[in-house]
């Protein structure tokens, strides 16, 4: 097969699988560029709906007094699960307590940091960024939802390499970055597309390979693991004492940063069965991402130490999959990055009509070839 015919293939397959997914692409890419900042639009939707912390020169409630007061709230609701709690970011920032329901719905309780008071409780599902996240990773559609968009982003991968194979710039690298505005309709909108696709086009292969992963992780886990040669390690495991109730959740903190003194607590996984081991999330200075990768796992009624993860020091696979955040976010750069990935967000819709409307023209332009065609014919018979 030439190569003619190899290009030929690929354009063919790089239309079709534009047309066929481009409307799912385009609902996961604008909903990605608003969940960009979500963290930041989050803390401000939480301080508007709850009120703003004032930070105050005292010493910050113990999470295991969170514990209790969120634990003592709902201890008449049976169907609620305290299984994470998140330590304030700033001294302007609250506890989150989390619950879990056995319908998978999630309550977050805020508490101010300095009286240990509940100053609020919503169902983050239904919130707008709650939302907002049901749309980007299942259209909204459950389990159904999240393999069509694991399936969308996974061509996604495949158009960006058809694309890279068909940019016309590896002949002439000027001319392929080049926007002439002023031109013919047709070759202004042709322009655009291949501009504005080899910009993105590193940056999409990386949020489409990272939301397939994602989306099939039980799938891509074993897979990564595999290639890169890791051995996936155990979950830790607690031994339950009879007739001893679990250790006390200040001296499991002092455990941990023991085990990691120079990491900074971030959040708390509280065991859901008696054998779970008490999960001690944290940060440590060198670390990009917001709320670490760095673990210590604790046996929960004798406090030993059942493993510690130091992000800096992991296995190869693991740090592959915990590099997903920074590439499907785009918080590698900090800000920067963070603004470009807007952009990135919006580059399906851009590519998608710019290659609609060099379907059209195709389109129209082989209709006019067919009926000059038909129109020659008849005049030859007649």
């Amino acid at each position: 097969m030439n190569s003619k015919k190899i290009r030929d293939l690929t354009f063919i397959l790089h239309r079709c699988l534009g047309l066929a997914v481009g409307l799912v692409l385009i609902i996961v890419g604008l909903t990605g560029s608003l969940l960009v900042f979500e963290q930041d639009f989050d803390h401000f939707m939480i301080a508007q709906q709850y009120g703003i912390i004032t930070p105050q020169q005292v010493q910050l409630v113990s999470p295991e007094s969170v514990m209790n007061t969120i634990k003592t709230k709902y201890a008449a609701r049976s169907d609620l699960h305290l299984f994470r709690i998140y330590l304030p970011d700033t001294p302007a920032s609250p506890y989150i307590g989390q619950l879990s329901t056995t319908k998978d719905q999630r309550t977050e309780v805020f508490l101010n940091p300095y009286t240990g008071k509940i100053i609020g409780e919503r169902i983050s599902d239904n919130t707008l960024i709650g939302t907002i996240l049901s749309l980007h990773y299942g259209l909204m559609a459950g389990e159904t939802g999240t393999k069509i968009v694991g399936i969308a982003a996974f061509f996604m991968c495949v158009l960006t390499i058809t694309g890279l194979v068909l940019w016309p710039g590896w002949r002439r690298l000027i001319a392929g970055f080049k926007i002439k505005l002023d031109a013919h309709p047709k070759r202004a909108n042709f322009d655009i597309h291949k501009v504005a696709g080899i910009i993105a086009v590193v940056f999409l292969f990386f949020t489409g390979f990272t939301g397939f992963c994602w989306n099939f992780y039980d799938l891509t886990e074993p897979i990564i693991y595999a290639v890169t040669f890791t051995p996936k390690l155990s979950e830790p495991v607690s031994k339950p004492i009879p007739g001893k109730s679990t250790l006390n959740l200040t001296q499991q903190l002092k455990i941990a940063d023991a085990a990691l003194p120079s990491a900074v607590t971030k959040s708390i996984y509280f065991p859901s069965k008696p054998e779970e081991a008490l999960q001690i999330r944290m940060k440590l200075p060198q670390e990009s991402i917001d709320y670490g990768n760095s673990n210590v796992y604790l046996d929960q009624y004798s406090g030993k130490v059942l493993r510690v993860d130091n992000a800096l020091k992991l296995p190869l696979g693991d740090r592959v999959l915990n590099s997903f955040v920074l590439l499907h976010y785009g918080t590698f750069w900090g800000l920067p990055s963070r603004i470009f990935y807007v952009f990135v967000g919006l580059a399906p819709l851009i590519l998608f009509i710019t290659g609609f409307v060099m379907w059209q023209y195709r389109y129209q332009a082989k209709n006019k070839k067919s009926d000059r065609s038909i129109e020659m014919s008849h005049l030859r018979r007649n």
